[in-house]
């Protein structure tokens, strides 16, 4: 008999969610299921017939709990990502510190340490976004920076080509 997440990444090709231990321990795999966060290594395929199954992929990539994971340190290395996420999905909208800490504890993580997560969690329930808020790293990030310098690049290049075109119409 076949596992969801066998189903999930072999059959539906959603490879999202991830197998950490495959026995039901660390949270990797986990998924919504009807709405409950479930561990997809431990659920029978069957089990899920007719259910509404939600994996991370079902939150299209814009979900503010993402994006909070990326901007506040929640994600590292991508193995426990998704679980933590769509564990504090199934946790509502404005959790507590003692809900996230609870509704989690079955999720593991090997490199974050877990101040890293809840503070992506809480910041996904207050609408913080780091990169908009007064005083908080605004463009420390390596990526940032290297986005502004090339769009600058790409800007100064556009003008000296329009510059040069004017010049040979003059002509």
């Amino acid at each position: 008999m076949k596992r969801l997440l066998d189903v999930l990444r072999e059959d539906c090709a959603l490879t999202g969610t991830k197998e950490g231990c495959g026995e039901g321990e660390c949270g990797a795999c986990t998924v919504l299921l009807d709405g409950t966060p479930v561990n997809s290594c431990l659920v029978p395929a069957a089990h899920a017939d007719g259910a509404r199954v939600t994996t991370i992929e079902g939150l299209g990539g814009r979900h503010p709990l993402q994006r909070a994971f990326v901007e506040h340190g929640g994600a590292q290395c991508g193995i426990c990502t998704p679980g933590m996420i769509m564990a504090a999905v199934a946790l509502g909208k404005k959790p507590t510190l003692d809900e996230i800490r609870v509704g989690l504890a079955g999720n593991l993580c090997r490199c974050t340490g877990y101040s890293a997560i809840y503070r992506s969690i809480l910041a996904a329930a207050k609408g913080v976004r780091k990169s908009v808020t007064k005083g908080v790293t605004k463009g420390r990030n390596r990526r940032e920076r290297r986005d502004r310098r090339v769009r600058k690049l790409r800007t100064k290049n556009r003008r000296a080509a329009l510059s040069t075109q004017r010049t040979r119409e003059k002509a």
